[in-house]
């Protein structure tokens, strides 16, 4: 019987991610007490989540039947780089360029082909993202590279 190693191998490394952040935060922040939380209780508590979610996953998978899907680098990759990008470009850039160019480049993750709904989704994406951040939160962020 072939088992559902996709789920089990991703449920468990975010059980082991979350037991990992829980962990770290458990030794080196102050937990308090429910009345009194401390700085450690907030990421204590997202670890213990995020690893009850993932063992929720992987468990069940053990017993499920699946198939091995083929790698997805392409997509990885391009997630990966839309990560880089908006850190490298985030300061330099201001919001408006970087989230464009972040969701031209997360866009190419994509199955579908084609660059119009690329350019559209990254136009929505844009604005939503300066809507919210910029005019909604006010947030002090630079919205184009000439003003900071």
């Amino acid at each position: 019987m072939r088992r559902d190693y996709h789920d089990i191998l991703w449920g468990g490394f975010l059980a082991l991610l979350g037991l990992g952040v829980a962990g770290y935060a458990a030794i080196h922040y102050d937990l308090g007490s429910l009345r009194r939380m401390g700085p450690g209780f907030f990421p204590v508590s997202l670890g213990m989540i995020l690893a009850a979610l993932g063992a929720a996953i992987a468990l069940p998978a053990c017993w499920r039947r699946g198939e091995l899907r083929p790698f997805a680098g392409r997509e990885l990759l391009g997630i990966i780089a839309a990560l880089l990008l908006f850190a490298l470009l985030m300061n330099r850039a201001g919001i408006v360029i970087t989230t464009a160019l972040v969701t031209l480049v997360a866009s190419a993750a994509a199955p579908r082909p084609g660059i119009l709904w690329r350019l559209v989704l990254a136009a929505i994406v844009t604005l939503l993202t300066w809507a919210v951040f910029v005019l909604a939160l006010e947030m002090t962020i630079p919205v184009w590279p000439w003003s900071r």
